[in-house]
């Protein structure tokens, strides 16, 4: 038996035996899934879950907005698998707004003292949460410490991107992106406190916040203990964000401009800032008047104006290799 609760603009809905969810006892680690018409992958996803090595931890889905058969493939297969062995997890609908309401969102409900983001088309290595909850145990006591990050790889097992230079490396993904030349997507599960602390801003009118906007505010206080261990398995899909990273931030020119604009107050090469000066100009030429008005966009220091011709043809180039224009 299933219960749905009314929220205003959102639905959660949870087991029979999880009623009182908001006073749950807590757990170490909140899988939150963020999920937009992928009922189809979600039963993937669960599975992997199921296998989990380590039991304390609750399984946390905000579907934003989905017009698929998400909700039903929840309530149907999931909340009411037999096999789910005690497993807490609870739904959460709302109003389409993107992938970072979502996980502004399920951060809010989270009951777990990590949040761990799982996307609905990836899985998790069976001894995943174990790792890490393993990991922090060492370094939880430390206030510097914002999480862990460890590594992604393919479904095959193939590492993504370079992998670390040591075992563990505990430092800022500042340092780590851009001084260490650490390449490759990486998980990274944090605080529910520290992402309470560091929100995805949510812009009118925008359905995308770069991931790397946030996690950089958080390098600005925090560490991460990098590991040298694969605990996500991506699978990229061809109508994902990633696939088509230019033509979604140039729907959502304001979080990109922010995002270019705060890297060239961080400690990084010069190489890099250029190319950030470049990416500022390039979607700040997306952002209309109107939007201006309602959102305070950056400004950049005058010594970068030397970057806004190669920024203004890149964003001509964009738009004659994508035939469509930004809003």
């Amino acid at each position: 038996m299933t219960i749905i609760m009314m929220q205003t603009s959102f639905i959660t809905l949870i087991s029979k035996n999880e009623i009182n969810s908001t006073n749950m006892e807590r757990v170490d680690v909140s899988i939150l899934t963020p999920t937009y018409n992928r009922g189809y992958l979600l039963l993937r996803l669960y599975k992997s879950i199921l296998k989990q090595s380590y039991r304390n931890f609750e399984w946390l889905i905000v579907d934003d907005g989905s017009t698929d058969d998400t909700r039903k493939v929840v309530e149907q297969k999931i909340l009411n698998d037999v096999e789910r062995n005690g497993v807490t997890i609870r739904y959460i609908y709302k109003d389409n707004g993107g992938k970072h309401t979502a996980v502004n969102r399920g951060v809010h409900f989270a009951n777990g003292e990590l949040v761990f983001i799982a996307d609905s088309d990836d899985v998790l290595p069976d001894n995943a949460i174990e790792t890490v909850v393993n990991e922090w145990m060492g370094i939880k006591d430390k206030s510097v410490f914002a999480g862990i990050c460890g590594l992604d790889a393919s479904f095959d097992g193939k590492v993504i991107g370079s992998g670390l230079p040591a075992e563990t490396i505990d430092s800022t993904s500042i340092d780590v992106r851009f001084n260490k030349k650490v390449t490759g997507d990486m998980k990274e599960v944090f605080l529910k406190s520290v992402l309470q602390e560091f929100p995805f801003p949510e812009i009118e009118g925008e359905r995308f916040c770069p991931e790397v906007l946030v996690w950089n505010r958080i390098a600005t206080k925090y560490k991460l203990r990098y590991i040298n261990k694969v605990i996500y398995l991506v699978e990229y899909q061809p109508s994902g964000i990633t696939s088509a990273i230019t033509q979604v931030r140039m729907k959502s020119p304001i979080a990109a401009t922010i995002t270019y604009a705060e890297m060239l107050h961080y400690d990084i090469s010069w190489a890099a800032k250029i190319k950030s000066a470049i990416n500022y100009y390039r979607f700040k030429a997306c952002i209309i008047k109107s939007s201006k008005k309602m959102v305070s966009i950056p400004h950049v220091s005058i010594i970068w104006s030397v970057c806004k011709p190669l920024g203004w043809l890149m964003y001509r180039k964009d738009l004659k290799l994508l035939g469509s224009k930004c809003d």
